[in-house]
């Protein structure tokens, strides 16, 4: 082999490693990229992709119909062979009456129908228990999306509250050291420090418990490091849920659970009426050596079960249908009309601590502190003045997360996917 054709597959194989390694590192920035910064449309878009539950679901809907494909088709005829009149000693075969025939069982007129409309409900009803199934996972994605962002803020708070703290310490030192406060109040400084920074560690536990539930609900778990990109709002916003819709998927569920049990009933009805056997079969007959058939019917006689057992079923599984259906629509009006109050409720608070709380609780902390450092005020007052800033700046995160998950159930409840 020359050295050019031995250069050329070198340089060919050196090549194709560089391509692969460098796709490899391509796929695997982005993935990071992906960990690094997940947006929640993307979140979204991968749980009704990934969520396990929701591929299950699918799966269901799938069932149902080839249930309803399967529900509208007849039996299969039935193949028969049989021998007659055939001697136990001589001829034997030769002198027997040999025939061979199908026979076909016939629905009774409109069962079959009932059937096939029955089956084309149960796949409605698949279909609406998949469309609500997929508006609760984007509302419990939004739901777990809002709670690593709210996590990730109250970390940050939790970090700003240690360092708030140690630099209280820092200054309750200079006082001590300098003689203008006793040695007593660093030992009183030392337990809200330890605080704070115990308050933060139970934060990042916190934020890992709410990012590995995030990437359960995506079905990646390997997402469970991912950091999110996004803030949490501070207004609610009504006008994007204006009312409950009619045809939300808990609402069509229950109304076609009616129809299926009023399908179901109609056909317990026909249940007294049997099907019919046909069948019909060609032979010879063995001493005459003649071409013979025969035609053949069956009815069962409904003596003993008259399916009595089976419309009464059908009459209490109608009535059940029909007060669940009503239940639905109350359940849902409630839920609406509490989803409503709550984020209206969630709004005027985290109005009110962004507007009134937080400023005056800052500026209260802000003045006390710098009293204590001229010796205005003791070191009790800087502590309380603390406290209730760090409560104020804690709480208002919960109730933005408040809000925020207030606002993905009422989306949810107006059927919407986004």
């Amino acid at each position: 082999m020359s050295h050019h054709s031995i250069f050329g597959i070198t340089s060919f194989r050196f090549l194709a490693f560089i391509t692969r390694n460098a796709l490899a590192l391509s796929i695997l920035t982005a993935g990071c990229a992906q960990a690094a910064a997940l947006t929640l449309p993307d979140a979204i878009r991968l749980a009704l992709e990934k969520n396990p539950e929701l591929r299950a679901t699918r799966g269901r809907s799938e069932a149902a119909s080839g249930q309803a494909d399967q529900a509208g088709r007849w039996s299969n005829p039935e193949l028969q062979l049989s021998v007659e009149d055939w001697p136990l000693r001589g001829a034997g075969w030769s002198a027997s009456k040999r025939l061979a025939g199908v026979s076909q069982t016939v629905p009774f007129p409109g069962k079959k129908r009932l059937e096939r409309d029955m089956g084309a409900t149960g796949v409605k009803l698949s279909q609406a228990e998949l469309d609500l199934r997929r508006l609760e996972t984007v509302r419990d994605v939004k739901a777990a999306f809002y709670q690593v962002l709210a996590a990730e803020g109250l970390v940050k708070v939790g970090g700003d509250l240690v360092k708030t703290a140690e630099n209280l310490a820092a200054a309750v030192d200079k006082r001590v050291d300098a003689g203008a406060a006793p040695e007593q109040e660093k030992l009183r400084m030392a337990v809200p420090l330890e605080k704070a920074r115990m308050d933060l560690a139970d934060f990042q536990r916190d934020l890992f418990t709410a990012r590995r539930t995030l990437a359960t609900l995506l079905g990646r778990s390997d997402l469970g490091d991912a950091t999110v990109t996004g803030s949490l709002a501070e207004t609610g916003d009504l006008a994007r849920a204006a009312k409950l819709p009619e045809d939300h998927p808990s609402r069509m569920a229950g109304q076609v659970r009616v129809t299926q049990a009023e399908l179901a009933l109609r056909r317990a009805r026909l249940d007294i009426y049997p099907d019919v056997t046909v069948g019909m079969g060609a032979g010879r007959e063995a001493i005459t050596n003649n071409s013979i058939g025969e035609i053949r019917f069956g009815v069962p006689l409904p003596l003993f079960d008259t399916s009595s057992g089976k419309r009464r079923e059908a009459r209490a599984n109608l009535a059940v249908a029909q007060a669940e259906s009503a239940a639905v629509d109350l359940r849902l009006n409630r839920e609406w009309n509490i989803a409503v109050e709550r984020l209206r409720v969630a709004s005027e608070q985290v109005r009110g601590y962004r507007e009134r709380i937080l400023p005056k609780a800052n500026e209260a902390f802000g003045r006390v502190q710098i009293g204590y450092d001229e010796g205005k005020f003791p070191l009790l007052d800087v502590l309380e003045t603390r406290r209730t800033a760090a409560e104020a700046r804690l709480a208002y995160q919960q109730k933005l997360l408040e809000l925020n998950i207030a606002q993905a159930e009422l989306e949810a409840l107006a059927g919407q996917l986004k």
